[in-house]
């Protein structure tokens, strides 16, 4: 993950063009004219090894002979000519380059690596950045910057635009400029072989020319990075997207019912959930989502108020706000009272609230102020279709100041054309969303709803260990060991049973026997009556083979369905190896629902787990959920709700409710599972009973996969990482140095505003009254793969813990350096808790493997200063900058 160098890439001082052309249609005068006609105000020189001057100016041969290293250079050359320019952009001081050429996946003619490997190896040693190849450009509107091929520029705005597709980019600047559409950036990533998505989501995150980030996926190429970025990007400002390929296109490989369920692009889904992103399904959609999101404040939740003054437009808003699973408020006695008494009595009684047609100004207003007072309103949705009776901009004059006012989401609808025109183009300019359909006004609604969720999704900050419980690790970890050692891909019926009750999981008593007279035996011992099952490791859904025979009351009735099983298995797979039978005991549940929780692997977002209805018909129902681990109880309830399953849980007709707590407590160690085990691949518990008594598993399939040497943890999201709190005595005073969490945002406020204003210069290296909430939810709200902040608390007697310092680091992308702050509350220095927190900051670090620490402080600093000498740091004054510069080599 790194920004470095982006700056350079998306605000450029100057640009060097190399592959300039004066010819007419050629890929290098189409993005000179480009470079030249959007008002950069830069310096542009074009390179052109055969012409002194190109496009009117001069031109130079080569990167040697440029008169300085140009910040960004574009080059449109052949494809075998890319990694030496690169070479020689670097040798000049060059540090950004836009690579529009195509064809770098081949080979280089030498043999070896390909073109575009050679191209990376050539910027590395500089760290140069490249965006492409095979890219359209990028276009920076706000500094006139249009370094791309695209036919035309691009308006200014506040809205960034991502695509990796270069045709869908040039339709959608064409289309966007026809709606007066503007942008902050306007990004093509071609094949990204260096900037990806979650180097630019990065980077657009802390833009403050840009309001929304808006994004078309066609695919994700590292997973916890492109979730680190986004993560971290939706938390201050709306990320958007809209990804191709909603095709179940994996799910035909998988081995599991979990692998088959979980396909590529419901795995997408989950991901944009706990990431706090919002999915949309057109590139329509997404600037309406766009619209929405950064004008639409103040949510509150989810029941929709539809004020109208046609009852046809309030039907059609709340039958597509059902369509897509929202709700209508129900309106209680007292709004109703008050909308009587400003109502004419053919009102509709009801929610959509129909105002009728020939509404004046006043019914609007005090109708509308009725809602926004009701407690059972969240939200309302203004419809107005033109009449004869008042002018649309009337009512608009009336109806915006109380929008602007309320302390909860009104949406605006303003039906016809010319007639509302006034009243749209007011609702604009007050910074109000508005829609020309009653349909299209529900769907935002419906996309705030969302976007609520995923952000209190992102909110969750799952542990790397449960609190309240403690597998057996050791045991589970054999389990799989042993099965590995042996070449085996799956795990016997009598081992995955083992490793299900290792994590706390009820489960039947499972035995496996040898041969028939073996399972007599042991189903004698059980106790009838069982279930018998065919062990050989080409069979994996038993019941698909006969190899599953249920309720057998006698040795004799088991005799039978061996012998019968035997038959069925080999006459359907001749090849498969019998290696015997496991024997069951059956459970006695007669009311329990079947349901399925499992993990699968995902290629690209790594674990992942499901839960929904099981059984034999398990791939033939619909309700059923994928989730990305770790999860803990918040996060696993929202796994059941999205799984419909709650209200086939919560009992009907006589049925007690399930114990929906008990499987809850399962959900949570599945994902314990997933974060622990790292020879897991895929894992089904089907059916998992569940019923008043609890749960209980009947069957679990587990495959196994060899963990490649060097592997780092496959989860997309890194968990809360628990193992780091500690607590220490400081002057006799117990303190608890933990890692930041994004809750602790309030009492780093209250840190900074309690501090004096010498500490806030000593720490910010400028006078500041306050830090910025922006900032502050930057600083709280952090990835612990980039970056870690300590912070010590101190318990208060009967109430919340205060926060009375802070250490943080900053890694970069090659974890060769550390940059890292520290600041301790007024009352609290001189105590030692500056050098406890350093110890462990650098204890951190060195673990993790950083080359380096450093650091820098104001020459008055002389506590920090001191600090750093006792903690090891070379520390020296750098005169130029009037600071001091403080390092630390930890290898």
């Amino acid at each position: 993950m790194s920004v470095r160098n982006l700056e350079t890439l998306f605000r450029p001082a100057s640009v060097a063009l190399i592959g300039a052309s004066d010819r007419e249609g050629s890929l290098g005068a189409v993005v000179l004219r480009n470079l030249r006609a959007d008002g950069f105000q830069g310096p542009v020189w074009p390179v052109n090894r055969r012409h002194t001057q190109v496009g009117g100016g001069p031109a130079w041969p080569d990167v040697e002979s440029l008169p300085q290293a140009p910040d960004l250079a574009i080059i449109c050359t052949p494809a075998e000519t890319v990694p030496d320019l690169i070479t020689a952009l670097g040798r000049k001081g060059t540090r950004a380059a836009i690579v529009l050429s195509a064809g770098l996946k081949q080979a280089a003619r030498s043999g070896g690596p390909t073109l575009e490997q050679a191209m990376l190896d050539a910027a590395r040693p500089w760290l140069l950045r490249i965006l492409g190849p095979n890219c359209i450009g990028a276009l920076v509107p706000g500094i006139g910057l249009n370094a791309s091929f695209a036919p035309g520029n691009a308006l200014p705005g506040k809205l960034a635009f991502v695509t990796q597709s270069g045709a869908l980019a040039t339709a959608m600047l064409d289309w966007a400029n026809s709606r007066g559409i503007g942008f902050s950036h306007f990004i093509s990533l071609g094949d990204s072989a260096d900037v990806d998505f979650g180097d630019v989501i990065d980077y657009l995150a802390s833009d403050p020319g840009t309001r929304a980030i808006l994004m078309y996926m066609e695919s994700v190429k590292t997973a916890r990075k492109f979730m680190s970025a986004a993560r971290a990007a939706a938390r201050n400002k709306p990320v958007i997207v809209v990804k191709a390929g909603r095709a179940p296109d994996g799910a035909r490989a998988a081995a599991s019912h979990t692998g088959a369920l979980a396909g590529s692009d419901v795995v997408f889904d989950a991901a944009v959930r706990r990431a706090g992103m919002l999915r949309v399904d057109t590139l329509e959609a997404l600037f309406d989502a766009a619209e929405t999101l950064t004008h639409v404040k103040g949510w509150q939740g989810e029941r929709l108020a539809v004020l109208t003054n046609g009852g046809g437009a309030g039907v059609l808003a709340a039958d597509a706000l059902a369509l897509g699973g929202g709700t209508l408020a129900v309106l209680g006695a007292g709004a109703l009272e008050a909308l009587n008494q400003c109502l004419p009595p053919t009102w509709s009684h009801g929610n959509p609230i129909d105002i009728v047609g020939d509404a004046p100004v006043s019914r609007y207003a005090d109708s509308l102020r009725v809602l926004l007072a009701a407690p059972e309103v969240d939200g309302v949705l203004f419809i107005h279709a033109p009449t004869a009776i008042v002018p649309a901009d009337r009512i608009a004059a009336a109806c915006l100041p109380l929008i602007q006012a309320a302390a909860k989401p009104v949406l605006t609808c303003w039906l016809g054309g010319a007639a509302v025109a006034l009243a749209r183009r007011d609702s604009a300019s007050a910074g109000i969303a508005s829609y020309n359909t009653p349909e299209r006004a529900a769907a935002a609604w419906l996309q705030l709803a969302t976007y609520a969720r995923n952000q209190q999704a992102l909110q969750q900050l799952p542990t790397s260990v449960l609190e309240d419980f403690t597998p057996d690790r050791q045991l589970a970890q054999s389990l799989l060991e042993e099965a590995l050692q042996e070449g085996r891909e799956w795990l016997a019926d009598a081992q995955a049973q083992a490793l299900l009750r290792a994590y706390g999981i009820p489960t039947v008593e499972t035995v496996r026997t040898r041969d028939v007279e073996e399972a007599i035996a042991v189903a004698n011992r059980i106790g009838y009556p069982v279930a018998l099952k065919i062990v050989s490791p080409q069979v994996i859904h038993k019941s698909d083979v006969g190899g599953v025979a249920l309720n057998l009351v006698s040795a004799e009735e088991l005799r039978r369905a061996a012998e019968k099983m035997l038959r069925q298995v080999i006459g359907l797979l001749p090849q498969a190896q019998i290696l015997g039978f496991t024997v069951q005991a059956m459970a006695d549940r007669p009311g329990a629902h079947e349901l399925i929780v499992g993990i699968a692997s995902d290629p690209v977002f790594g674990p992942v787990m499901l839960l929904g209805e099981g059984g034999v018909a398990v791939e033939l129902h619909k309700n059923h959920v994928v989730a990305l681990p770790p999860l803990n109880t918040r996060l696993a309830q929202d796994m059941l709700a999205g799984s419909r399953l709650s209200l086939l849980l919560a009992g009907y007709r006589g049925r007690p409710p399930a114990d929906e707590a008990a499987l809850l407590a399962t959900l949570l160690k599945v994902s314990q599972m997933a974060c622990d085990l790292a020879w897991l691949a895929e894992l089904d518990i089907n059916p998992l009973l569940v019923d008043e008594h609890g749960v209980l598993a009947l069957d679990a399939r587990v495959r196994l996969r060899q963990v490649p040497a060097g592997e780092r943890s496959r989860l997309a999201i890194r968990p809360y990482p628990l193992a780091l709190e500690e607590h220490v005595q400081v002057k006799g005073q117990d303190v608890l140095l933990r890692p930041i969490r994004p809750e602790d945002g309030q009492r780093l406020m209250a840190f900074y505003a309690g501090a004096s204003p010498a500490d806030m210069r000593l720490r910010f290296f400028m006078t500041r009254r306050e830090v910025p909430h922006s900032e502050l939810a930057r600083y709280s709200q952090i990835d612990y793969d980039r970056e870690m902040t300590f912070v010590a608390m101190v318990p208060q007697a009967g109430g919340e813990p205060v926060m009375v310092g802070e250490a943080r680091a900053v890694c970069d992308p090659d974890n060769l350096q550390a940059e890292f702050a520290i600041q301790v509350a007024t009352d609290w220095q001189g105590r030692g808790l500056g050098r406890q927190l350093m110890d462990k900051l650098i204890r951190y670090l060195r673990e993790r493997g950083t080359a380096e620490v450093v650091g820098q402080c104001l020459p008055e600093n002389v506590g920090m200063a001191a600090l750093a000498r006792q903690t090891g740091f070379d520390v020296s004054t750098a005169s130029a900058q009037e600071t001091v510069a403080m390092r630390l080599s930890l290898r």
